[in-house]
């Protein structure tokens, strides 16, 4: 059954095309396995609570009529504001008006959240721009710039909030706008489209705009929303929409709430974070968390832009999806939200989860897999420009930023066919993974070199989860011991380093190879055994081992093959590495029609490269979890075609394309 919603119905409606109901809540009340609710296009300003799931035969398919032209919003407009002084208003909303979720009075909190500030939730917005929160009256008067905003001019646009009595009062500085003229409205609901409920599964979402919601930060620790999201239920599909202006998060496919233990670092200051994480994973396996109920959801063909925390987040949720020809861009960039869950996609638990041909650009750091990244495929991505640029000043919670950051898994995570073109390619506090044909012009940095807990800033060693192939089963837990780590047939071109950069590092006297590293290659793992070092220290077990367990705790093993070395990019000292030093490879992305295109000589500078094609045979098992690289359905893994799905012969050419003239087309 087909129904039918339109903004412009008179409010009297059954569903049918010629009675329409005026929202998409009507519609999903009734809902039932195999509907279609269409959604003409309009202005929907509501949050969207699914009442049934559908099933694998029969899903629930919610679609916008006209591809974005259905919009479903979490903010309300503001007429009613009053000259304060100078350039400054302010208006007064009843807290009746919030029902039982007031933004402005709800601070952004959680784990792993390292405020300097206290935020609300809430979010005003001038002509569809995020302003920025002041934490007194005199910072919305008197509104100073922020020195780490990606929008520094921007920022100097404030808002505040205070209690009066029954009312809500927000003040904003519009800098000479009239915002009872201009389009002035606050965020005022959590959500846009969210089931209350968990277990709600089986449902498409197809082709709306959902923008500007009050979302709460969303740690692994803690029940994690977003704009939208299946919330703990299994087989979702979020496909072709446009999903912006968070104030978290755009896309969750986090963790349910779990009472006793939501935010336990932060509340009880008791158990360190890493311990209640591990809790966290435990207690939901036994509540449930199973391929049969949770998971394999697809994100496909979405744009994901401008929300505070991460366009899509999840812990042990997201496992077993596919995130697929998604355009991630502006996540972060006003930097008055730091903590350790930002991210283009930051994923807990990503267990045979695939990413997969997506643009991530101008987030303040590209794709973070964190714990479990266990069966974990990322490849025929383009991230560029994940840092900041040029004039903002380095923000010191965040650091520098990268494309790609995996931390403390014990994979087997494989991350192939990708363009990481930042600044910083990769942050790899892990073990278990394989590199390979990627083009790399960025550094490496935290890959353990001696450092404590090997180059992650904590006192104590992680032990985190590893699981039995192709499932939630926990099987063992383990520090992470760094290494472990294939590069093979990956081309490394050294970008110039930016004066800012060299200037921040020396200004806070940063001489650690692991966190500042800026030399493009595989140089960090200097002094890692090969595997046939490593594996020959274990023999015939002795009585004197009981009094010396050490060699199970040095650095795993990291294997070379077919790499190239390019502008000053440098190799392990281990590796047989070709390194040309006579050519000068230039590259530039060149973004025409809509269109990103690669140009680059490189092409005309590739040296004969001792390359084999890149197997689940050659590629062996990740260490720990003693499992081979190979799909999520146990199938082999062969790279028998390159990024665009061109043939690649027997022997490869290095890096993400086979020939020069398949960069006429675009990456994306």
């Amino acid at each position: 059954m087909k129904i039918y919603v339109s903004a412009s119905a008179n409010g009297w409606g059954n569903g049918t095309r010629k009675f329409p109901f005026l929202t998409i809540s009507e519609a999903a009340k009734i809902a039932c396995p195999g509907d279609e609710v269409v959604v003409a296009p309009g202005i929907y300003r509501e949050c969207v609570d699914p009442a049934r799931a559908g099933t694998e035969e029969r899903r629930i398919h919610y679609r916008s009529e006209q591809r974005g032209k259905a919009v479903i919003v979490g903010s309300e407009p503001i007429k009613n504001w009053k000259l304060y002084q100078n350039t400054v208003y302010y208006c007064r909303i009843p807290n009746s008006a919030f029902n039982d979720y007031n933004p402005y009075q709800t601070y952004v909190e959680g784990d792993w959240l390292f405020a300097e500030e206290r935020l609300h939730t809430g979010e005003v917005y001038l002509n569809g721009r995020e302003m920025y929160e002041a934490t007194s009256l005199g910072g919305v008067i008197e509104p100073v710039e922020n020195p780490y905003s990606w929008e520094r001019e921007w920022s100097a646009y404030r808002w505040y909030t205070q209690q009066d009595g029954d009312d809500t009062v927000i003040y904003a500085n519009f800098h000479g706008a009239d915002p009872n003229r201009e389009n002035v409205e606050v965020a005022v609901r959590r959500n846009c489209f969210w089931p209350s409920r968990k277990g709600i599964g089986h449902i498409t979402v197809s082709g709306f705009v959902l923008k500007q919601a009050a979302t709460q930060w969303a740690p692994p620790t803690a029940y994690q929303d977003g704009i939208i999201g299946p919330h703990w239920s299994k087989g979702w599909v979020i496909e072709d929409c446009e999903i912006s202006n968070s104030k978290c998060c755009g896309i969750s496919l986090g963790k349910y709430f779990q009472p006793g233990n939501e935010n336990k670092w932060t509340r009880q200051h008791l158990k360190d974070g890493t311990q209640t994480e591990r809790d966290a994973v435990c207690q939901a396996y036994h509540e449930g968390w199973r391929k049969e109920l949770v998971g394999s959801h697809i994100i496909r063909r979405c744009e994901i832009h401008h929300c505070g925390q991460a366009g899509i987040v999840g812990h042990m949720g997201g496992a077993f999806s596919l995130i697929e020809h998604n355009h991630i861009h502006h996540i972060n960039n006003k930097q008055d939200i730091h903590g350790a869950e930002i991210a283009g996609i930051k994923l807990h638990a990503a267990v045979d989860t695939v990413i997969r041909r997506n643009h991530i650009e101008f987030c303040t750091r590209g794709i973070w897999l964190d714990w479990q990244a266990q069966g974990t495929r990322v490849t025929q991505n383009c991230l560029h420009d994940n840092m900041p640029p040029e004039g903002v000043q380095i923000c010191p919670p965040l650091g520098l930023g990268e494309d790609l950051f995996v931390e403390v898994s014990h994979g087997p995570t494989l991350i192939d066919h990708n363009l990481m073109l930042s600044d910083c390619s990769a942050r790899l506090s892990t073990q278990g993974f394989a590199m390979a044909h990627n083009l790399i012009a960025g550094s490496f940095t935290y890959v353990g070199n001696g450092d404590d807990n090997g180059g992650v800033e904590y006192a104590t060693p992680r032990y985190t989860p590893y699981h039995e192939k192709h499932t939630t089963r926990i099987a063992g837990f383990m520090t992470i011991l760094h290494g472990d780590a294939k590069f093979f047939n990956n081309i490394f071109v050294q970008k110039p380093i930016r004066k800012s950069i060299q200037h921040h590092i020396e200004e806070t006297k940063a001489d650690s190879i692991n966190r500042y590293n800026m030399i493009c290659g595989t140089m960090p793992y200097n002094g890692y055994p090969s595997e046939q070092e490593y594996f020959s220290k274990f023999g015939e077990w002795k009585m004197e081992d009981l009094d010396n367990n050490d060699k199970y705790y040095e650095h795993l093993p990291v294997c070379f093959s077919g790499n190239l070395y390019f502008n000053g990019a440098k190799s392990c000292e281990q590796e047989k590495a070709v390194t040309d030093s006579t050519h000068e490879i230039e590259w530039e992305l060149i973004k025409k029609e809509g269109q990103i295109y690669l140009r680059t000589n490189l092409y005309s500078y590739l040296s004969e490269n001792n390359t084999q094609m890149v197997t689940s045979q050659s590629l062996g098992e990740a260490f720990e979890p003693e499992q081979r690289f190979e799909n999520p359905d146990g199938s082999d893994i062969v790279m028998n075609v390159d990024y665009f799905g061109i043939h690649r012969g027997l022997a490869p050419t290095s890096g993400p394309f086979e020939s020069e003239r398949e960069l006429q087309q675009p990456l994306f």
